[in-house]
């Protein structure tokens, strides 16, 4: 499993879906995951570090599980079928919680608890964003880049939702 860390989050027309794009913390690839509009508002939130007056939801799991006595020890992001991804919630005492990516890494975000995909979800669904010439970046294999959002921008140009969904939904 690798971990990952939150790059950025995009909206992209015609739908307007947001993309939240993963990147693994020492490999090259990115994971490009669609997400919901209150989920992406939430982790754009967290990313910006803005506090809202009152507790969103992802505020509250966090609270319940400081009530309850809990910790979240990582996100673990655990299969991709027909394009949707599939996600875990591990706390402590091994206690494991299946959610959405999208909620599952808006807690982590708040609680710093860290991102993991499995090997085989990387594998299918992971991508190396290619720089100027088409190539897999050099720096992505290196760390992060100063224009690695200007990259995810460019790759977001060119990908859609159905390019995830695999050989076996018959396009």
């Amino acid at each position: 499993m690798g971990e990952m860390r939150v790059v950025g989050i995009r909206v992209e027309p015609p739908q307007n879906q947001p993309v939240l794009l993963l990147r693994e913390v020492s490999g090259a690839r990115y994971l490009p995951i669609w997400i919901g509009q209150s989920e992406a508002a939430s982790i754009a939130l967290q990313q910006r570090g803005v506090e809202p007056p009152r507790p969103l939801t992802h505020d509250l799991v966090v609270n319940l599980c400081e009530a309850f006595g809990r910790s979240l020890q990582q996100v673990r992001i655990v299969d991709m079928q027909e394009g949707t991804f599939y996600a875990e919630m591990v706390f402590d005492g091994e206690v494991v919680v299946e959610a959405r990516p999208s909620d599952a890494i808006a807690v982590a975000m708040r609680c710093g608890a860290p991102i993991i995909a499995a090997d085989d979800v990387l594998d299918d669904a992971g991508m190396l964003m290619p720089d100027e010439d088409g190539e897999p970046s050099a720096e992505a294999a290196d760390g992060a880049s100063e224009d690695e959002v200007e990259a995810f921008r460019e790759f977001l140009d060119q990908v859609s939702p159905e390019d995830f969904l695999g050989p076996e939904s018959g396009s």
